[in-house]
């Protein structure tokens, strides 16, 4: 692949329009975290997106950030945090070098959309350009100018078919004052699948509840106020057998989680949908091919990695690869009519690639 530093690479909005309206076939490129999105025919000319980069509009008491979309997601998350603020799904490689808009376009979300919910929960507004390089806006920038019909969650998951994102809103939360993260014993597959349905419908409004395919445990993060959380916990414990992790544990694991530092390194990465009732075969898949797994959002999101020399084989469940050789779409491609009368209204002369290419 071409290196991204010798792309181009527009540093304005405007500089981005022309250089839509001059190229026939193109396709966006973030930091590369997430490569097989961009992988596409040779036609299309890649286009570099770091340069249009920079928080553009932050308002705390609204609640409410708006950015480029070559935005680090760490500018973000770190702007956040200076006013106790944060985006709770957990947007995944932050300290990789993730975008903004790479993360919208493969829909990825973090162990944190448990509770109140994955990326397209927050999303509000995208200033798109389309195919007639027509400089669109979607949505608003404010929760309360987000009415009418919610197109920015059409981009969500849609890998740049639809055109160039180029600046994206999002609501936000203020971050809880405390987390507290239990190890829940699962020794195998049916225990796992127990756990993530049992936990997720009980009365605790657990922050996370995820599942490691080669250890035999789940993992509960509890959010809140300090002096709720130990009452909970003990509560939690009463059911399962299991234990209250160490800080310094319970931070190591959900930055392994957040930064796939589970996953091979130069191997294959697909996303998986799952629902609780799929994880016994889910963890079965991984087991036999001598993969890795992992189960997050109690059993709703499957991550599995391949060693290098492996392919991508088809899925029996909707699956995205983000890196590595195989299918953009490794299991039955999620369709619909309306997804093709968005991709006519937006890009009728197919300037970005199809939705199956």
């Amino acid at each position: 692949m071409t290196p991204a530093t010798s792309l181009p690479a527009p540093a304005t909005i405007d500089e981005l329009i022309a250089l839509v309206r001059g190229t026939p076939r193109l396709i966006a490129v973030g930091a590369g975290t997430k490569p097989r999105l961009s992988q596409v025919a040779d036609a299309y000319a890649r286009v570099a997106m770091t340069r249009l980069s920079g928080i553009t509009e932050y308002e705390p008491s609204e609640f409410t950030i708006t950015a480029l979309a070559g935005t680090p997601l760490r500018e973000i998350v770190a702007a956040l945090a200076e006013r106790g603020q944060y985006l709770p799904f957990d947007p995944l490689l932050v300290k990789a070098g993730a975008t903004l808009g790479g993360t919208v376009a493969a829909g990825l979300s973090g162990p944190g959309r448990l509770r109140y919910g994955a990326l397209r929960d927050f999303i509000i507004g995208v200033r798109l350009v389309d195919g007639e390089a027509r400089l669109l806006r979607l949505g608003g920038k404010v929760v309360k100018n987000a009415a009418g019909f919610d197109l920015p969650k059409f981009l969500v998951g849609s890998a740049g078919r639809f055109g160039v994102m180029a600046e994206l809103s999002f609501k936000v939360f203020p971050r809880p004052a405390a987390t507290r993260t239990l190890r829940l014993e699962a020794p195998d597959a049916a225990a796992k699948a127990e756990i993530l349905m049992a936990a997720s419908a009980a009365r605790w409004e657990l922050d996370a509840l995820d599942a490691a395919v080669g250890e035999g445990a789940v993992f509960a993060r509890l959010a809140g106020p300090e002096t709720a959380l130990e009452p909970l916990a003990r509560d939690i414990l009463q059911r399962w057998r299991g234990a209250v992790m160490t800080p310094g544990d319970a931070s190591y694991l959900w930055q392994s989680v957040t930064e796939l530092s589970w996953a091979h390194t130069g191997g294959a990465l697909v996303k998986v949908a799952l629902t609780p009732a799929a994880v016994p075969a889910f963890v079965a898949f991984v087991q036999t091919r001598g993969a890795r797994g992992w189960v997050s959002a109690a059993g709703n999101l499957g991550l599995l990695s391949l060693p290098p020399a492996a392919a991508v084989e088809t899925l029996e469940w909707p699956a995205l690869t983000l890196r590595g050789a195989g299918p953009l779409w490794a299991g039955p491609a999620p369709r619909f009519e309306i997804m093709r009368a968005v991709k006519t209204a937006l890009d009728a002369a197919g300037r970005f690639p199809g939705l199956d290419d």
